[in-house]
């Protein structure tokens, strides 16, 4: 089963997450087998994309999408999962080339210095003008140097965007999607608080570098095999933890026909019919749970004639 476990570090200004994608991972990569499965270093970066939505949804208070993509140069043109509020996700990834083997991210997807990193906060509800607010970063540091894993990348957006000192672990494989974040809480108190703010200041940067060390001993195979209770035992046995009720993310698609067939008439008329010509129907395979959405002549003509023009029962669902 899925689970995400939250967690704060009593008497210091450091929190965690910890998540297990289980069968819900499996879901997405056997819906993908379906249509073209992928290699299997672009089933890892989208399984750690998968982790990270999850982790990085949980800890913010926001009704809406949460969505994080990588996108580049390389054969991996882009790799995004969608993270509702609830903790339903979906992924996918647009794959152009032949992906080598044992290929780290800069050869999927910065091959020529082009990758980006975006995550996109999308309301529920957006007020009249409102557009998503979107922070992006390259895929290298300050100094020009590639970072070698989306775990190193996000860390970095958090720093940049936030100022907020984060260390990810990240893995997945065909049986688990799992992620670690450890990450360092806003100061508190007012203007009037300087001195003892700076003086907690320092306390909490070595209580986080600790805390950081500690999440870093933590290696793939570990995160993968391991249950949260034992992941969490090993590596915080000296700290004490402020555990939460776990929550329990699951995959979930929005796709449906309504949504499909609106997107079939905003590619228009003309591209519509000439798609219906060629192949007798327009067949459109959603790209985050490989659902197939089938549309014939009298569906197609049903979408360009005005409701008071359409004869009765016209439109059809498959």
């Amino acid at each position: 089963m899925s689970e995400l476990h939250k967690f704060l570090f009593d008497g210091m200004p450091v929190r965690g997450m910890l998540v297990r994608l289980a069968d819900d991972w499996q879901q997405v990569l056997a819906r993908r087998a379906e249509a073209d499965a992928w290699p299997p270093e672009v089933a890892s970066l989208v399984g750690q994309i998968c982790a990270a939505g999850v982790l990085m949804q949980s800890n913010i208070k926001f009704d809406g999408a949460l969505v994080l993509q990588i996108a580049g140069d390389g054969p991996v043109k882009l790799a995004v999962a969608e993270v509702q509020p609830n903790l339903r996700f979906r992924a996918t990834a647009k794959v152009v080339g032949a992906v080598p083997p044992g290929a780290p991210l800069q050869a999927m997807v910065d091959t020529h210095g082009q990758g980006r990193c975006a995550i996109t906060l999308d309301p529920h509800a957006r007020l009249p003008g409102q557009q998503p607010y979107q922070g992006v970063v390259a895929l290298h540091d300050g100094k020009g140097e590639p970072l070698h894993d989306l775990a190193a990348v996000l860390a970095h957006y958090m720093r940049q965007s936030e100022q907020l000192d984060t260390r990810l672990v990240l893995a997945a494989d065909d049986r688990i999607a799992a992620g670690l974040l450890i990450q360092r809480l806003p100061a508190q108190g007012g203007a009037g608080q300087a001195a003892r703010r700076q003086e907690d200041e320092i306390g909490a940067g070595e209580d986080f570098n600790r805390i950081a060390h500690l999440a870093a001993t933590l290696s793939a195979d570990e995160l993968l095999t391991l249950d949260a209770d034992t992941v969490l035992r090993r590596l915080f046995w000296q700290e004490r933890l402020q555990r939460f009720e776990p929550r329990v993310p699951a995959f979930a698609c929005r796709c449906s026909r309504d949504r499909v067939r609106a997107m079939l008439v905003g590619l228009g008329r003309d591209e519509s019919e000439s798609i219906l010509a060629e192949r007798g129907e327009v067949e459109v395979r959603c790209d985050f749970c490989g659902r197939p959405y089938r549309f014939d002549a009298v569906d197609v003509g049903s979408m360009f004639t005005p409701a008071g023009q359409q004869a009765p029962g016209s439109a059809s669902a498959h």
